[in-house]
């Protein structure tokens, strides 16, 4: 593919994420609110709107050629800034899904998302709890949010490290505070969504369901040391058999707060002890590719993409968004890139 998809306007909110049907040439869009889909020269196709929360990284599922992303309603100051932007009030208690949409489906703009079935949601009650329960900082002191759990943002479909499958990973977005040592692991929860439709129901904004699973089939735990909300973006690459996660730099002077890290996928996970757990935990090992800082032993890039959406095309191909803001709206310009491991990317098209 050469130059770049411009994915038009779209309103108040910053693209959060891209997906790709390769076998179909379709590209996917989050707007934070909705979820536009366009062939890959730019011609827009179709949205599923009214999403009055947080719709964030979203990934193509090619086994079932379904659209997943993660889904937020929340009363902090993101879920906040949501309402406020589309001049609205609701009233809910803070609540954690992965959604699918049924791709084929979406052939026109302006779908409603809500109590339709072209966009069901699986809620993630191990989120919620962590969101809702407690961890202890630097001074002893108890202080909200277990792990720092924020929510969710990052979403991906990949092996288990060191084994095999295909399963959707949602990373949790982990708050910055810089007073505590609990928030230093990226938590990345694991599930099999071949049973999708036992669980899964279309959404009621005034009365949000709470049907899901009890527990992920994994919950895995990444040492990147401090970042500003975690993953933005989680994307599994065939091609180095790593999983990528984009972040935002975090605070701490005593870490080197790269903007990306590379899990390698070829190494099982291994069972430690950590800060903010009182259990051994399944920990995933760091790829060591990139820049290594000695002191803290964590390896990572300062790569200034990925945190509003990436995707591997499996061959050595990525796309990176370029988002933008002007008077028109938010958008993007979706660049191609190729796989260089000291940059760790090259643009190989039109740079906007």
């Amino acid at each position: 593919m050469e130059g770049s998809i411009f994915t038009g306007y779209w309103g108040n909110y910053h693209i959060q994420g891209i997906a790709v049907d390769k076998k179909r040439g379709y590209i996917y869009y989050s707007f934070t609110t909705k979820l536009v889909k366009a062939t890959l020269d730019g011609k827009i196709i179709g949205s599923v709107d009214g999403i009055v929360g947080h719709l964030g990284c979203i990934a193509f599922n090619e086994e079932d050629g379904c659209v997943y992303g993660s889904l937020e309603y929340k009363n902090d100051a993101i879920g906040k800034g949501v309402l406020h932007g589309l001049n609205t009030e609701l009233d809910y208690d803070d609540s954690f899904y992965a959604v699918r949409f049924d791709a084929a489906r979406i052939d026109r703009l302006g779908i409603i998302a809500e109590n339709n079935d072209i966009m069901t949601a699986l809620y993630l009650k191990e989120v919620v709890s962590d969101y809702n329960g407690v961890g202890i900082n630097k001074k002893g002191e108890t202080v909200p949010h277990k792990h720092g759990c924020s929510g969710i943002d990052g979403l991906t479909f990949g092996p288990i490290p060191g084994g095999g499958g295909y399963y959707m990973f949602v990373a949790y977005g982990i708050y910055g505070d810089t007073e505590r040592q609990d928030n230093d692991h990226q938590v990345i929860l694991c599930y099999d969504v071949k049973d999708w439709n036992k669980y899964a129901k279309p959404i009621d904004q005034k009365s949000m369901h709470h049907s899901g699973p009890e527990n992920p089939d994994h919950k895995f735990f990444f040492y990147t040391g401090n970042t500003e909300y975690g993953v933005q973006n989680l994307e599994y690459d065939s091609f180095t058999n790593s999983f990528f996660l984009a972040v935002y730099r975090g605070g701490k002077p005593e870490f080197p707060n790269y903007s990306m890290f590379a899990i390698d996928a070829s190494v099982s996970p291994v069972l430690k002890s950590i800060e903010g757990s009182d259990t051994h935990v399944e920990t995933l090992a760091m790829k060591k590719m990139g820049e290594h800082d000695e002191k803290t032993g964590l390896y990572g890039w300062f790569f200034p993409y990925g945190a509003t959406g990436m995707y591997s095309y499996g061959d050595s191909r990525w796309l990176f968004s370029h988002n933008g803001k002007s008077e028109n709206g938010q958008y993007s310009y979706i660049t191609p890139y190729e796989w260089d491991e000291k940059h760790p990317f090259i643009c190989s098209g039109e740079e906007k």
